[in-house]
């Protein structure tokens, strides 16, 4: 029986036919101490009470169960994304105060979350109305500068001016298009094109994009992993993600240093990690490097936006993944992004 299958019931069971027993054997030792013999019809009126008593508290938390079972069917349904269910609870009781309590606290979260998705769409389309709004000026900037720069042959003056402002108009050209990426990827309005993709081609577009950049820098990219390694992603997002881990660790590597790109299957997942024997992350910023605009005031890279690392854990995580970050001061970092092997 499923409510014996309860320790406390079974507990509360043993213990009425442990008092029922202990009444009949009084009242039987008084009968015979009275009439020097044993009643039978005392132990059939004794079995038909504990029969009645066994119906009654059966029926009772039979149904108790029954009703328990319909929440957690309910409340399952509610974290399989069905907002809409909801417990029965018209009756009186403690418990059913308590099913009336989960079901305001499910319309409690809906609201929050409609409120939370309202605001997301809000950001997502304030900050791509900002960027269409820039991205004009931007433009007409871009043109007059590439003028200055053709005018400007005789003055070198003017030439390094011009040059370092192409250099800033580029920074906000990045930053506008990583801020637009991070918000849609917030709002959920990001629509992933997942297929199944080989791990080691994937590292190997990123080694072609880099190598140009790491021979100048005098920097070794070196890649590890197995060839025959798939993983269900977008193909793009995946490799702007992992860009952004490549292009941190170059920025933070010296002369002669080593970024490894490593991947491997683990039993429900696959690892891609980024490793590189630079700088360094100080310990009192390895909490804070995801964090969007956050820049470490340890850190030699002044050029940077501080959106490389957020737009890299926003794209995993829309994927289902984590990533780690995993840092010796002066010794070098590893980011390890893991990715769920099933779709």
């Amino acid at each position: 029986m499923r409510v014996l299958a309860n320790r406390e019931l079974k507990q509360l069971f043993l213990a009425v036919s442990s008092l029922w027993l202990a009444f009949l054997l009084l009242a039987e030792g008084a009968v015979w101490l009275l009439c020097r013999d044993f009643s039978l019809g005392l132990l059939l009126l004794a079995l038909l009470a504990l029969w009645a008593v066994w119906a009654v508290l059966y029926r009772y938390f039979r149904r108790q169960d029954g009703a328990l079972e319909q929440a957690v069917t309910q409340i399952d349904a509610y974290l399989a994304g069905d907002t809409a269910a909801r417990i029965d609870c018209d009756e009186e009781g403690e418990l059913y105060r308590l099913f009336h309590a989960v079901n305001s606290l499910a319309a409690v979260l809906n609201a929050h979350a409609d409120k939370e998705q309202r605001e997301k769409e809000f950001l997502k389309n304030t900050i791509s109305d900002i960027s269409h709004q820039l991205k004009t000026p931007l433009a007409a900037l871009n043109i007059y500068n590439g003028l200055l720069q053709s005018e400007a042959e005789g003055s070198p003056a003017v030439r390094e001016l011009a040059a370092l402002s192409e250099q800033e108009l580029d920074r906000m050209e990045t930053l506008i298009r990583n801020l637009l990426t991070i918000t849609r990827l917030d709002a959920g309005s990001v629509i992933l094109e997942k297929g199944q993709e080989n791990v080691a081609g994937l590292m190997q577009d990123l080694e072609l994009r880099f190598a140009t950049r790491a021979r100048q820098e005098g920097k070794e990219l070196v890649l590890d992993g197995p060839e025959a390694l798939f993983l269900f992603c977008d193909r793009d997002w995946l490799l702007e993600a992992a860009g952004n881990l490549v292009k941190n660790a170059l920025d933070h590597t010296g002369q002669g240093d080593t970024v490894r790109l490593e991947w491997r299957a683990l039993p429900f997942s696959v690892q891609i990690a980024v490793k590189d024997n630079g700088s360094g992350i100080h310990p009192e910023d390895l909490y804070h490097i995801f964090k969007r605009f956050y820049r470490s005031r340890f850190s030699k890279d002044r050029q940077g936006l501080g959106l490389g690392l957020p737009l890299a854990k926003a794209i995993v995580e829309a994927h289902g993944g984590t990533i780690e970050a995993d840092s010796q001061w002066g010794k070098g970092s590893a980011f390890t992004m893991t990715f769920p092997t099933k779709p």
